[in-house]
């Protein structure tokens, strides 16, 4: 009788188990619709709100910034519009972004082939870790295309993240020489003087002040995650090691 009473239920379960799966019904605490597209993308949309906010402030601000100094050589102000239009903004905007995309690009090269013992940010010393294996016999069903297909699509898309952020270093780097370039001769023409061409503007000592002093800050910022993830924690963070785990251990895990 046990052994029936065992069965019986055993096959209740099974049923009641196919019924839910056939059901769709998700599991009991799982998110849908609006709430799990925000906990899936939480982070994007968090920092994508915070860089319009920003960029908002920053575009409103120079704004009036620059209208000042037109007032001063009797100019008329010029609207939001007309604003986001001039070499000021171009100038101001691009340079930032071009020091941004640098250290991500570095930042990626680098920590693919150097190592900082104790760090969360760098790859463990004396092991080989998942980002260095030979993606040409994975047979996982979800990969990428570009893995699958192999050949030059694989030999692109295993730097693609590097590739993209260099391409947007050197894209905002050329505007920042466009947008400083108007800028600069809108100056000089104010003074008596002629303007120059994008090529002139890059040959400046201004143009190499603005990207230089950008730049060194964000590679100092980078030293600071670097060193300070040996001795310092955050919990929760995956940019952090465990609260518990030793200054010696490298890597988050």
């Amino acid at each position: 009788m046990r052994g029936e009473s065992l069965s019986d239920a055993s096959l209740t379960g099974g049923n009641a188990e196919r019924r839910s799966k056939g059901s769709g019904r998700q599991p009991k605490g799982a998110q849908t619709g609006l709430k799990a597209l925000l906990r899936a993308n939480g982070l994007s949309l968090v920092l994508l709100m915070l860089f319009i906010v920003l960029l908002g402030g920053q575009s409103v601000s120079g704004m009036y910034e620059y209208n000042e100094e037109r007032s001063e050589h009797g100019e008329r102000p010029l609207g939001l519009a007309e604003y986001l239009a001039t070499g000021h903004f171009l100038e101001a905007t691009a340079e930032n972004w071009e020091s941004e995309f640098l250290q991500m690009a570095a930042y990626v090269l680098l920590t693919a082939w150097l190592f900082q013992k104790g760090s969360s940010e760098s790859k463990k010393l004396d092991e080989k870790e998942g980002v260095d294996r030979d993606l040409r016999q994975s047979n996982r069903e979800d990969t990428p295309g570009p893995v699958r297909h192999g050949g030059w699509r694989l030999r692109l898309y295993e730097h693609s993240l590097s590739i993209a952020f260099l391409t947007l270093f050197l894209l905002s780097f050329i505007l920042h020489a466009v947008g400083g370039a108007e800028e600069y001769s809108a100056e000089q023409r104010a003074h008596g003087g002629r303007g120059v061409s994008v090529l002139e503007y890059i040959g400046t000592a201004r143009f190499w002040f603005e990207s230089t002093q950008n730049w060194q800050s964000e590679f100092f910022a980078l030293v600071g995650m670097v060193v300070l993830s040996i001795f310092l924690r955050e919990r929760g963070s995956p940019e952090s090691k465990p609260v518990d785990a030793p200054h010696s251990q490298t890597g988050s895990e």
